[in-house]
């Protein structure tokens, strides 16, 4: 099946067409972002009265929050396949079905073990709903301008999400009980698929590409085993070093039978040729580094050196997502007028610099200095997640789309996933004090101070084409 929107001629009608759907495809498109977001941020707040519902331990309460990472994880790059092979609206409708059939499951749950299924079917719902939806709007606006200022709305709901989904579950949890939060993503994902069923093109690039089942499974491997390892380091004991374990053996493995495959790999490996696709693969890994760890980090030294309640310290976090929120959702008009490459790497830059400022505090305090150190980071992530994306996925063809939409989302989980364990590692290593807190967050601002270097280097051509 060849690509129907792109690559046919269109008259003056068809161009008309294409811009009048272009505002519900991308109200479709932020919706996915926001389901799969919000599902995950109000979760979190619900675990104490699930556990007292089921009278669950910890241990089931943790898989209740990390069946979904885990399993969006393993078939991330399968997503990504599908969405190209069989059409990127047929996987997208498909992940909004299943996202709403398994939150149901998970608000009928009659105990811990059935919810913890239903988690594990949003999250196979959120592998085809993330990649797909950034590979339409890399096929629905091929302009790069056009698709810089879509992308920049599309990644504000990042920020959004993070932002109203603990108050907004909060207030449901209070008023409507536990069961509440997981209904909240199926009215989300029911106007989602309305609007992809009557806005959306189908498109699709199978061009000779077939479901490459060793590479998949090598991959799910690979990825399954670093998400576990993120998914284990805060307990400590042998799961992390299993996890790591395996993924080390698995991604050799996986990038032998990729290299034999060739172009009908799951994951061409002639990708990473292009210099602003692996420089934007890499400025995304180096960003959630130190982000992801900064956002672990923050919280815990604030609350163990009673600085802060845990509520408390969540509101202190909003001035990352409010701020990325905000400016994001101008980083299309900006990168207009800037350049993709001046747009990521100031804003890659940034997050370093936010780190580095939170690193010169004495775990977190005081207090306006950690503020300000986190503006600049959801500053820097407004600046640069969309341009990012977009260089990501406007480098390589539209056929590979759904492929490297799901590579620059498996960077940024990995990037978290390393930065989490190696300077959570860091800082317990001096024993979870401020010098622990200090030497953590300044290696990660150094880290992603180098990502802005590699954004400088490898996004010229990019930035140049964008322009």
């Amino acid at each position: 099946m060849a690509d129907r929107f792109d690559n046919v001629a269109l008259d003056n009608t068809g161009c008309a067409r294409r811009e009048a759907i272009r505002p519900l495809v991308l109200i479709g498109m932020c919706l996915a972002v926001l389901i799969a977001q919000i599902d995950t941020s109000v979760v979190n707040l619900s675990t104490n009265a699930i556990g007292n519902a089921f009278r669950a331990g910890v241990a089931p309460l943790q898989w209740v929050l990390d069946a979904y990472n885990l399993v969006y994880a393993i078939l991330l790059l399968s997503g990504g396949l599908v969405a190209d092979l069989y059409g990127r609206r047929l996987a997208f409708m498909i992940g909004t079905i299943v996202m709403a059939a398994g939150s149901l499951i998970c608000a009928g749950a009659p105990n811990v073990g059935i919810l913890i299924a239903g988690r594990a079917i949003t999250g196979m719902a959120a592998s085809l709903l993330v990649p797909s939806s950034l590979a339409i709007i890399r096929v629905v606006w091929p302009e790069p301008a056009a698709r810089g200022r879509a992308l920049g709305i599309w990644s504000s709901c990042n920020g959004l999400a993070f932002a109203i989904g603990p108050t907004l579950g909060g207030a449901m949890i209070e008023a409507f009980g536990w069961r509440s939060v997981f209904l909240l993503a199926v009215p989300l994902a029911s106007a989602a698929l309305l609007l992809a069923k009557i806005a959306v093109p189908e498109s699709a690039n199978p061009q000779d590409r077939h479901l490459d089942v060793q590479g998949q499974v090598y991959g799910a491997l690979a990825l399954g085993g670093i998400a576990l390892a993120a998914i284990a380091a805060h307990h400590g004991g042998w799961l992390p070093i299993a996890g790591l374990s395996v993924a080390a053996i698995a991604l050799p493995l996986f990038l032998g039978a990729e290299r034999r495959r060739g172009r009908t790999a799951l994951v061409p490996l002639e990708l990473f040729r292009v210099r602003a696709f692996s420089g934007g693969i890499v400025t995304t890994a180096a960003m959630t580094f130190g982000i992801y760890s900064m956002i672990f980090l923050l919280p815990l030294v604030w609350q163990s050196e009673d600085h802060l309640t845990p509520h408390d310290a969540g509101l202190a976090l909003l001035s990352v997502s409010l701020t990325f929120f905000v400016v994001s959702t101008q980083s299309g008009g900006m990168a207009e007028r800037l350049g993709a490459r001046a747009m990521i790497t100031i804003g890659t830059g940034l997050i370093g610099g936010g780190s580095l400022l939170i690193a010169a505090t004495r775990a977190g305090v005081p207090m306006a200095l950690a503020e300000i150190g986190l503006a600049l980071a959801g500053v820097g992530m407004g600046l640069n997640t969309g341009p990012l994306y977009g260089v990501a996925v406007g480098s390589v063809g539209h056929e590979r789309a759904g492929t490297a939409s799901a590579l620059i989302n498996v960077a940024r989980m990995a990037g978290a996933t390393l930065g989490v364990a190696l300077l959570g590692s860091v800082f317990a290593l001096f024993h979870g004090g401020a010098a622990g807190f200090r030497m953590a967050l300044a290696l990660g601002g150094i880290v992603q101070l180098g990502g802005a270097v590699v954004a400088f280097v490898c996004c010229e051509a990019s930035a140049k084409n964008n322009e």
